[in-house]
């Protein structure tokens, strides 16, 4: 399986969906909370050209938002 990276924020409901969705699956992921550390809110503008959360990184596809349907056909999701 790819690497799951999620940049998310402590307030952001739409990254507890997602890491949600990630948990129900069993899809194994890495958070970057991007409030927390400057290294990561750079480092996800770089790979996404994005400033809000959440920002999916699937291996080198990036998923912007909790795009339910995006997610289930890259990480391969029923």
């Amino acid at each position: 399986m790819r690497k799951v990276i999620i940049y998310t924020t402590t307030y952001c409901p739409w990254c507890k969906k997602t890491k949600e969705f990630f948990k129900e699956h069993k899809v194994s992921f890495i958070e970057r909370n991007v409030e927390e550390s400057e290294k990561f809110a750079r480092e996800m503008i770089e790979r996404s050209g994005q400033q809000g959360v959440p920002v999916i990184e699937i291996g080198k596809e990036i998923v912007v938002g909790f795009d339910e349907q995006r997610l289930r056909r890259v990480l391969k999701i029923k």
